[in-house]
């Protein structure tokens, strides 16, 4: 599924890459900008988290002509006299504006890096209604953006999620160079897809896909451990030898009566005892109404 996102044959679509302190996604940010440049779209970056060198770092080439940065790093509240992009520029008319100055022949791509600065200075719902109005405005063909979920409350996370065509979770794989990628994929019909790939990206911003985590882990389990016996190296014995077990089945159990006990208790001998009883004069038994005696 990750090839199929690269791929941005969906126009519209709002894909967020969701990662944490442990496991960062902006090599993968990168890779989908690359993927733009190289289907001749027109992108925009917003840069608050690194620098533009930073970002660009990897992307030089042909295709660079096409990038477009709106750098809020080095003055994003826009102290300044003169700031080149603030976080108060995010909003429908700012970012239409900002996109329309450049000449396109179609609407260009968007990123984000990150939502999460911005989140810190404005209001998830002006964020939310923002992103909302770019999908339907016709400036934007398609918005990407970096998503710190872990400096977040779970409510933030989930409403522009929510909003998200696609979101990819990136955790750290079993190797170094290998990444965890939990997609959640949502079509125009309603149906959500979810699934794990395991990916890794090459120096030139190509991602690929190494298959599914639980592929991959059958593949490294070691024949030798699932043959191993868990009562190997116990102090005890769990098993019985041949004379041992015919001796167990030989065993009368105390609670199972053989044949003649069963007569011997089911049929009264010689000695066995009985209990009669003569009613007395003062019982005054009545054969019509035995609960005579009760005071009811």
């Amino acid at each position: 599924m990750l090839p199929e996102l690269l791929q941005g044959t969906d126009a519209g679509g709002f894909l967020i890459i969701q990662d944490s302190a442990g496991c960062s996604g902006r090599h993968l940010l990168k890779s989908f900008i690359n993927a733009a440049l190289n289907r001749e779209e027109a992108v925009h970056v917003l840069c608050f988290d690194v620098s533009e060198e930073e970002l660009k770092d990897g992307l030089q080439g042909s295709p660079i002509r096409r990038l477009h940065f709106h750098t809020a790093y080095t003055d994003p509240l826009g102290w300044t006299d003169h700031p080149a992009f603030t976080v108060h520029q995010f909003c429908l008319e700012e970012l239409t504006h900002l996109i329309k100055q450049k000449s396109h022949s179609k609407p260009a791509t968007l990123v984000i890096d990150s939502l999460s600065w911005i989140f810190r200075h404005l209001s998830p719902p002006a964020v939310c209604k923002t992103l909302h109005q770019l999908r339907k405005g016709g400036a934007v063909r398609a918005i990407i953006g970096l998503l710190h979920a872990d400096m977040h409350q779970r409510g933030t996370v989930g409403s522009v999620c929510h909003m998200a065509t696609s979101v990819i979770t990136v955790a750290p794989g079993m190797k170094g160079d290998e990444t965890v990628a939990k997609i959640t994929k949502r079509s125009k019909s309603g149906k959500v897809m979810q699934v794990e790939e395991i990916f890794s990206i090459r120096e030139d911003l190509t991602v690929i896909v190494q298959g599914k985590p639980s592929q991959i882990g059958a593949k490294q389990t070691d024949p030798a451990e699932q043959e191993t016996d868990p009562t190997a190296n116990l102090t005890f014995n769990l098993r019985l030898s041949d004379t041992e077990r015919e001796a167990k089945e030989k065993l009368a159990l105390p609670f199972v009566f053989s044949k003649e006990k069963k007569t011997t208790l089911l049929h009264s001998g010689p000695g066995s005892g009985r209990i009669l009883y003569e009613p007395d004069a003062n019982d005054d038994y009545d054969q019509e109404d035995p609960d005579d005696d009760l005071d009811v």
